[in-house]
């Protein structure tokens, strides 16, 4: 992980100090791709180019492998994925009635495979958990962005909001004053986005692999000097839960090529 130099991160702290959050007008939401450079939005667009391809034809194979105890796929209750999972990923994270919360994609797969085939979750970031979430996002590229619609979601959408506006850290920063307040300048050389999630699983040239959301928002509250919540923690799920009713309506475009 990059260490942000000193007068970068100085001058963010002047920069949030000196406004208020406020969300992005809906006029004026962009998604990350539109931030990169041509080489990086054509690697997106060339499915032949495009890295995250790799974990999409794995998570095929997988969907149709079967696995546990159970001796199930993925394809034995669900069948072609083209058409069973086609906008499920624009949906998510999605209240789930046995929790009494909401869960995100991966944790859908890994509830799945426990509760259907009888098989151990897979762990997160692990190549088959990336690859399945993946292919089964990539059913939904090019849909617009419907989470948070669901009512017993409220809450948990203003709990997401709560913790995108809190400082917290050795740095005092809140996401917000990065993601709403400076997105139209840079830091430590690269571009600020508005934080709209639309192409997670993405493949990120910084890690040389494909990652999570969880993944993107643990380096974000690390690089403020906070401590990260544990993957699959509740305040991490709130928030990629608040993040995609910000991009309602925008473009999936998993797997995205990010900087």
């Amino acid at each position: 992980m990059k260490v942000l130099p000193a007068i970068a991160v100085a001058a963010l702290l002047f920069a949030a100090a000196s406004v208020t959050a406020a969300d992005i007008p809906r006029d004026q939401r962009r998604s990350g791709f539109t931030f990169m450079g041509p080489e990086s939005q054509v690697m997106q667009n060339d499915e032949t180019a495009n890295p995250g391809m790799l974990w999409v034809v794995d998570g095929e194979k997988l969907w149709n492998a079967k696995a546990g105890s159970a001796d199930k796929a993925c394809a034995d209750c669900h069948g072609d994925a083209r058409a069973s999972m086609k906008g499920l990923a624009a949906r998510y994270p999605a209240f789930d009635a046995a929790l009494g919360r909401p869960v995100d994609l991966t944790q859908r797969i890994n509830l799945e495979r426990s509760r259907h085939q009888q098989a151990p979750p897979l762990a997160n970031e692990s190549h088959d958990l990336l690859a399945l979430t993946a292919f089964v996002a990539a059913q939904s590229r090019g849909l617009p962005i419907t989470a948070g619609e669901d009512p017993q979601l409220k809450p948990f959408v203003a709990q997401g909001q709560r913790l995108f506006m809190q400082r917290q850290g050795q740095l005092n920063l809140a996401c917000a004053n990065c993601h709403d307040d400076n997105w139209d300048k840079r830091l430590a050389g690269s571009p600020i986005t508005q934080a709209h999630p639309t192409g997670y699983p993405e493949y990120r040239l910084e890690w040389q692999s494909l990652g999570s959301l969880q993944r993107r928002l643990r380096a974000c509250i690390f690089g403020i000097r906070a401590q990260p919540y544990d993957y699959g923690a509740p305040e991490l799920v709130a928030l990629e839960l608040y993040l995609m009713t910000r991009a309602s309506g925008m473009a999936m475009e998993t797997p995205a090529v990010r900087p």
